[in-house]
């Protein structure tokens, strides 16, 4: 029997606005998922030591500062330096539509923008993330 979805979720950067990336940690919560919420102002760093301490499956970002690109990819650069690129990376926030293929590109599974249902990513999750098997 499948065990629970782990995620992260994470607020990297100087980004102050954590109402979103609450919402779908609630969310992602009451769907069955366990959430490990990081707080604000955390490096890439930071959330990657998270995700590989607490064996998640997925890191979920939320980027409101424009920094998307550079925090993204550090975090992508860090999983694959700790051989941890299985642990699937989603996320969302205020990225430009051109933005958004690059991203994928570098190996981030899914980016949600504002209006975004809130079923869509949570069922995203559990359509996409693998479930772990029990212990």
């Amino acid at each position: 029997m499948p065990g629970r979805i782990r995620v992260v979720i994470g607020k990297p950067g100087l980004d102050g606005h954590d109402r979103g990336a609450k919402v779908i940690a609630r969310a992602l919560r009451d769907a069955g998922v366990e959430v490990i919420y990081t707080g604000l102002h955390q490096t890439p760093a930071q959330i990657v030591s998270t995700a590989l301490q607490e064996d998640a499956d997925a890191i979920g970002l939320s980027i409101l500062s424009g920094a998307h690109s550079t925090l993204f990819a550090e975090v992508m650069r860090l999983l694959h330096a700790e051989d941890a690129a299985d642990i699937v990376v989603f996320g969302g926030g205020i990225i430009p539509p051109a933005d958004i293929e690059a991203l994928q590109a570098l190996g981030v599974a899914a980016l949600f923008t504002p209006g975004t249902p809130i079923g869509t990513i949570t069922d995203w999750v559990r359509d996409n993330v693998p479930r772990p098997v029990a212990g």
